[in-house]
């Protein structure tokens, strides 16, 4: 038997530096917010998916993470899987989580995502986060996930005219949704020129351009549908329309976008929701460097090829736009602690489709809340290409 299902309730811990805390009381927080949220007791959790990337090189806490994190937030007994899949990780446990309801196994289970990526080192958890990639090829090269990027957009400039100027609104248009976001890393809205103006990291992106090492958890409590209606009488069901995992097929820097892994993911997505991207009503999307968000547009199919510059010119894509993008802030301005932010995606449409984003709620022009979002999340980079691509597609029923 397949089940439809739903997203039963989300929680966040804030993303930001907390030097104080360990990975254990940032997920607590995230897991306990959801617990609320879904109004179940927490007995009725029967399985759970943690999702933890750098715990081992940065923490020192190896094998058993979920189980640890798990015990401190009061759950024993139940099978419990620790997830790693570079940046992916969080979106990986999500869809794990989906699967374990969808077939039947369970009816209500857990997925955390979780990161403490500050540890007085800053040099080593750089190098933690380069560990995600073919240490043997892209080490040797000295090449970062920033330079990747910074090659991967150079191209696209040359080849559509992207400007420095275009770069720059991306990064304006999410700082101003990031200050509208009691959960994000930044609350300051950037100016274009002050994005600009921002240290030079590796041409063309600019410090305010990247996205910042942060801690932070979030959390989906995932159930048959069936429970959903029975516990949210006359209140939404947030379904799970589509869940798509993918590793890469292609070269970032030599694949046109409908040759890109994010676009075959979206793709299946798209067909598994019974969906296509003039239907989607927002993103959340894997801005790691906020300029990537234009091939995104493209890539996803908002946009045909070449014109992801109208979207960002034509203000389309704010909040107030007719395809909002990332109205969290996204990864450069909400915060990127690798292993939670595919959950904090999730968390972000949920509350977008509920109508509980507060002054960052996405509605149509008729005032209409809407129906359907998508999340995509990439994870590490392998032969030219991302290692893993994790589209979701959720639909307000």
């Amino acid at each position: 038997m397949v089940n439809d299902v739903a997203v039963l309730g989300i929680g966040m811990h804030p993303f930001g530096k907390f030097e104080n805390k360990h990975l254990k009381d940032l997920a607590n927080t995230a897991i306990w917010n959801a617990i609320e949220d879904a109004g179940i007791h927490a007995s009725k959790i029967q399985a759970a998916y943690v999702g933890n990337c750098l715990g081992g090189l940065l923490v020192g806490q190896e094998s058993v993470r979920g189980q640890v994190i798990l015990r401190h937030a009061g759950f024993k007994g139940i099978p419990i899987v620790n997830v790693e899949n570079a940046c992916a990780t969080a979106s990986t446990a999500f869809r794990m989580a989906w699967l374990s309801v969808k077939s039947g196994l369970h009816d209500v289970v857990l997925a955390v995502g979780v990161e403490k990526m500050f540890v007085g080192n800053t040099a080593k958890s750089i190098e933690a986060l380069s560990t995600a990639t073919d240490i043997e090829v892209c080490g040797n090269m000295g090449l970062q996930f920033t330079s990747i990027y910074a090659m991967n957009i150079r191209k696209k400039m040359d080849r559509y005219g992207w400007t420095k100027e275009d770069l720059g609104l991306v990064a304006e248009k999410n700082s101003y949704n990031g200050s509208l976001n009691p959960y994000a890393q930044f609350k300051k809205p950037l100016s274009k020129e002050e994005v600009l103006a921002s240290k030079m990291i590796a041409d063309p992106i600019t410090l305010f351009m990247a996205s910042p090492m942060g801690d932070g958890a979030a959390a989906a409590i995932v159930c048959n549908e069936k429970i959903a209606r029975q516990l949210k009488k006359g209140n939404p069901i947030i379904r799970v329309a589509a869940s798509e995992l993918s590793s890469g097929h292609a070269s970032m820097l030599e694949s046109t976008p409908k040759e890109s892994t994010t676009y075959t993911t979206a793709l299946k997505a798209y067909e598994q929701a019974g969906v296509g991207p003039e239907d989607i009503d927002l993103a959340e999307v894997h801005d790691a460097m906020s300029p990537a968000e234009l091939k995104i547009y493209e890539e996803l199919g908002l946009c045909n090829e070449g014109d992801a510059i109208k979207l960002i010119r034509e203000g389309r894509t704010k909040i107030s736009g007719d395809i909002p993008v990332n109205p969290s802030g996204g990864l450069a301005s909400r915060g990127h602690p690798v292993g939670a932010t595919g959950l904090a995606q999730i968390a972000e449409v949920v509350w977008q489709l509920r109508g509980e984003a507060g002054k960052r709620q996405v509605r149509s022009g008729d005032g209409k809340l809407p129906r359907f979002g998508l999340t995509q999340n990439d994870g590490g980079y392998v032969e030219g290409d991302q290692a893993a691509s994790c589209i979701h597609i959720l639909s307000r029923v």
